[in-house]
């Protein structure tokens, strides 16, 4: 409110689309013309399913206020975009990809707008649209206020965030440690050649009617989908090659409990926002924390609970240790009845008892005096055969 440019972060569904959009509306409201609009607020968002959802929210906040907004984005028709866009529009929500290609044919002017966000910025950097987001940064007027915000703060973030921003505030309501609190953690240990026949299994025993599941490529989504079709299970799908009629229609037949799984990649999923869906899994574990915390953060929304399911094979152990570090959990590994494991396992290492010293970080100095002497001792004996060995040579001589 006080227009200082911002970096947010807090975890999924904890309202960070609304604690821009309402101080937006409040602000635009009382400059705006409805006579000579023109654009003033920006938004910019990674996916199509966010840009959805974000415009959404400005339309039931703002019903009653006389501002347009507009949504420019791919999977829709430029020239329908373009009409509403020559009717007037105060606020843009928009993808960078689009909304680059308008600027760059001239069918833009954002030259009047001072109040920028950029949501999901994280995403947006590692699909890599840094230089969209510069290059629209730079035609935007001046003074503004810029706020970013995303479910964690990384390094990229806090670069851009550098060159663009102005002694930002940085807000950070909660850690990405805090989902544990509100969601349950499983994980299930089982043979690559199994995983997915436990997918049904869980699905059939625990009588799941919502589920998102997560891969981490477009082929292993593709693969999943028609296995778990051929098992009679009502399932739908939505990755980067879905068209955005085909990414709606399947968000919307979850949302209805039309079909019972959705199986999703990382970034497809992104703005994906179902109220109280119970049940998340990870059928594969993803190399990033980050990439766990925004899929976990699609249950527990507003506090409800939720549950995460994730499978492990031999390959994912290392993985999804580091995640439970990072996060600072300790999720139990289950074998499921009739799951039994054949797959070689890993030798487990026999952990190595430390003493009460070590445990409260102190250095034991009678072991680091022991290492010590037995440096020096093997130096000493080192010199000592150099030595002879040169006496030895002289005396040949």
């Amino acid at each position: 409110m006080r227009g200082l440019d911002i970096i947010g972060a807090s975890k999924s569904g904890t309202g960070k689309t609304a604690s821009y959009v309402l101080p937006m509306l409040n602000k635009l409201q009382k400059i705006v013309k409805e006579e000579n609009k023109v654009i003033r607020g920006l938004v910019i968002v990674p996916t199509i399913e966010l840009c959805d959802q974000v415009t959404r929210t400005f339309l039931e906040f703002g019903k009653h206020l006389k501002l347009q907004v507009v949504k420019v984005q791919g999977g829709t028709p430029k020239s329908i975009q373009l009409e509403r866009l020559k009717k007037g529009a105060d606020i843009i929500v928009a993808t960078p990809g689009r909304l680059q290609d308008f600027i760059r044919d001239g069918k833009v002017n954002l030259s009047n707008v001072n109040t920028i966000v950029l949501d999901e910025v994280d995403t947006m950097l590692e699909l890599g649209f840094l230089n969209e987001i510069k290059s629209i940064l730079k035609e935007c007027g001046k003074p503004r206020q810029i706020m970013m915000f995303s479910a964690t703060i990384s390094q990229n973030i806090k670069r851009l965030a550098k060159e663009f921003l102005r002694e930002p505030a940085v807000v950070e309501v909660s850690s990405r440690r805090d989902l544990v609190n509100v969601i349950a953690h499983r994980a299930y240990k089982v043979d690559r050649k199994r995983k997915d026949e436990l997918v049904v299994q869980l699905i059939n025993d625990m009588g799941i009617k919502q589920l998102l599941i997560f891969t981490n490529t477009k082929e292993g989504a593709n693969r999943l989908f028609e296995y778990l079709k051929s098992k009679k299970i009502r399932t739908a799908i939505i990755h980067g090659d879905r068209t955005r009629g085909e990414r709606a229609k399947a968000l919307a037949l979850l949302r209805a409990e039309k079909t019972q799984v959705l199986v999703a990649t990382d970034i497809a999923a992104r703005g994906v926002d179902i109220q109280e869906l119970p049940f998340v899994m990870n059928y594969d574990i993803p190399q990033k924390t980050d990439d766990y915390t925004h899929r976990v953060g699609r249950t527990g929304r507003a506090n409800h609970k939720g549950s995460v399911i994730s499978l492990l094979t031999v390959n994912d152990y290392n993985a999804f240790s580091k995640i439970e570090k990072d996060l600072r959990m300790n999720v139990k590994r289950e074998i499921y009845e009739g799951f039994e494991l054949t797959d070689r396992q890993p030798r487990q290492k026999r952990p190595v008892k430390k003493t009460l010293r070590e445990k409260k970080g102190y250095i034991d100095y009678d072991k680091k005096r022991k290492y010590t002497y037995a440096a020096q001792k093997k130096k000493r004996d080192a010199k000592k055969a150099d030595r002879e060995r040169r006496k030895k040579a002289e005396g040949k001589k």
